[in-house]
């Protein structure tokens, strides 16, 4: 909720864009004004066979509305949420209505300053990203004051100070960072002529958090520090980055006092028709936030990607990677060629073939003499070989995707996923089995006249641990640009327990008409969790009419 002493600052900032708005329509025709809109409700119904839970206000409503202003390097904005109440599978914190985000920023002579409320990122985001992400129902924003200063070609210094957003507050914390790069070729005029391009970063961070511990003796501010190398040429890319945490007791790591490091190598190589990416991390102790006692996704620092290839279909994404920032070693590769066509496998229209696998898995703990067992609160907790595997595997799969144009007005794209998933390790839970799958999909497009098309998706996945085999198939019919239809069931037909044999059938609709677009459907939701870039929340089962508004401006 706005406390009163922010009020006075969203008044200034509404007449602000209001004047804005108003000179831009009669005086300054070079006044940008942009922003978007997005409304998701759901009226829930009641369904005891799949587990979904009673809703007392029966319908549901996530809302936020984004509005910008800009003239002459001089920048406002803000944005209005509305949660009447979450949508089921959302904190029930976000309650309520409110501006949790307004910002006034100006850039003059190379000097970009930020007041308010902002997000950054510094390199790959391992000791400090901030980002929204509304479909996970993550936003960390920071309210404070941030620089980013361009002294000479080639170099970008940033700093900033602020804290995090809690819901409708603000965490306890107060992080403080900075950033330097340099693009060598740009900043040096002898290497600007060379096909070697490099640049550089160096990064640190802190955070201040009182210790009001009635037992332990906790670290009030904890500094995190990284340094990167990005090196490209013609086709090659191999961007590396390495981060170190002082020690700091947290509720992610039982509150031991052991510090924290984090490696990341990525690299690709692509010309025309052949793509080929090698990536590589290994993560120790690397849980950053500004509250040592949050949990769960809120007032996250930092930001740690998983190495895993991120899955479109349903049944491909049933069992998505969470990444483990208590440790974890993960790597993946991907190949990605082109037969040409008229060639004996390439068909007359060419086919592409994609082949991914990645692994996760534990890294080497060693207890340490002061240490009963592994991550013992008070203690450093453990000792780790910096490439030693552990004894745990995580996650592991497999797939092979192939693309083809059958003729003018039919295409296909077929997937084949071999899975490997530790529930145990990425859900939280103790007595669950490893799953073991195999997963099928075709997917394929028929274009027809009048710019219409069809689309049909046959998925199939085989198990024999947690709920056992399903089966799915959606049809989808497209009258291109305005409308689409589409209807699906999957089908958990080798559920061990019989009653439990259900159909999630769904049917939607939506109309697009330039920038705004309108989707209705119902259906059942099967409980799981959805994940983005490693970062999961749980989606409870529910059954109901959903409606979805998006506009933008």
């Amino acid at each position: 909720m706005i406390k009163r002493g922010e009020f006075a600052v969203l008044i200034l900032m509404v007449g602000m864009l209001m004047g804005t708005t108003v000179l831009a329509q009669e005086l300054l025709p070079g006044t940008r004004i942009w922003g978007n809109f997005q409304m998701d409700a759901q009226y829930y119904q009641s369904d005891t066979l799949i587990g979904a839970p009673e809703v007392p206000e029966k319908i549901l409503m996530n809302a936020f509305a984004n509005i910008n202003a800009e003239f002459r390097g001089f920048t406002v904005g803000m944005r209005y949420e509305s949660y009447q109440n979450p949508l089921l599978g959302f904190d029930s914190r976000f309650r309520g209505s409110g501006i949790p985000y307004r910002f006034a920023s100006y850039t003059q002579d190379n000097l970009e300053v930020t007041l308010g409320n902002f997000y950054e990122q510094y390199g790959n985001g391992m000791v400090l990203r901030s980002y929204v992400e509304p479909n996970l129902g993550l936003d960390n924003s920071f309210d404070g004051i941030r620089l980013l200063y361009r002294p000479a070609g080639g170099v970008t210094l940033r700093t900033l100070i602020g804290q995090q957003r809690f819901y409708w507050d603000k965490g306890p914390g107060i992080v403080r960072g900075g950033d330097a790069e340099i693009h060598l070729n740009q900043a040096f005029g002898r290497l600007s002529e060379i096909q070697n391009q490099w640049i550089v970063g160096l990064s640190g961070v802190s955070k201040y958090q009182r210790d009001l511990d009635p037992i332990f003796i906790l670290p009030e501010n904890v500094a995190a520090f990284a340094g990167r190398l990005n090196f490209t040429r013609g086709g090659l890319n191999i961007n590396s980055e390495y981060a170190w945490k002082a020690n700091d007791p947290s509720a992610d790591n039982n509150f031991i006092y052991r510090h924290g490091e984090a490696l990341m190598v990525s690299s690709s190589y692509s010309f025309t028709g052949f793509g080929l990416l090698l990536s590589a991390k290994r993560i120790d102790n690397m849980g950053f936030r500004s509250n040592r006692n949050a949990t769960v996704n809120d007032l996250h620092i930092n930001y740690l990607p998983a190495m895993t290839r991120q899955h479109l279909y349903s049944l491909t994404g049933m069992y998505p990677y969470a990444t483990q920032p208590t440790g974890e070693i993960g790597a993946l590769a991907e190949l990605t060629f082109r037969l040409p066509r008229e060639s004996l496998l390439g068909g007359p229209f060419g086919t592409t073939i994609t082949i991914n696998s990645s692994i996760a898995n534990s890294i080497d703990k060693q207890p340490i003499s002061d240490t009963i067992a592994i991550g013992q609160p008070g203690t450093d907790g453990y000792t780790s070989r910096f490439f030693a595997l552990g004894d745990e595997k995580y996650f592991q799969d497999f797939n092979i995707e192939v693309s083809r144009r059958f003729s003018r007005n039919l295409r296909g794209t077929f997937t084949y996923m071999n899975l490997f998933y530790n529930q145990n390790v990425i859900e939280g839970y103790l007595d669950k089995e490893n799953v073991k799958a195999h997963i099928f999909v075709a997917d394929m497009t028929l274009r027809l006249e009048r710019r219409r098309s069809l689309r049909w998706e046959v998925q199939h996945l085989s198990t024999a641990q947690d709920n056992g085999n399903w089966a799915m198939l959606l049809l989808e019919y497209n009258i291109s640009p305005n409308w689409f239809f589409a209807v699906s069931d999957q089908y958990n037909y080798g559920n061990d327990d019989s009653d439990r044999q259900l159909h999630y059938y769904t049917i939607n609709m939506g109309y697009n008409k330039n920038a705004n677009r309108f989707a209705l459907g119902w259906g059942r939701q099967r409980e799981g969790i959805i994940c983005i870039g490693g970062v999961c929340r749980v989606v409870p089962a529910s059954t109901g009419f959903t409606l979805s508004v998006t506009s933008s401006f």
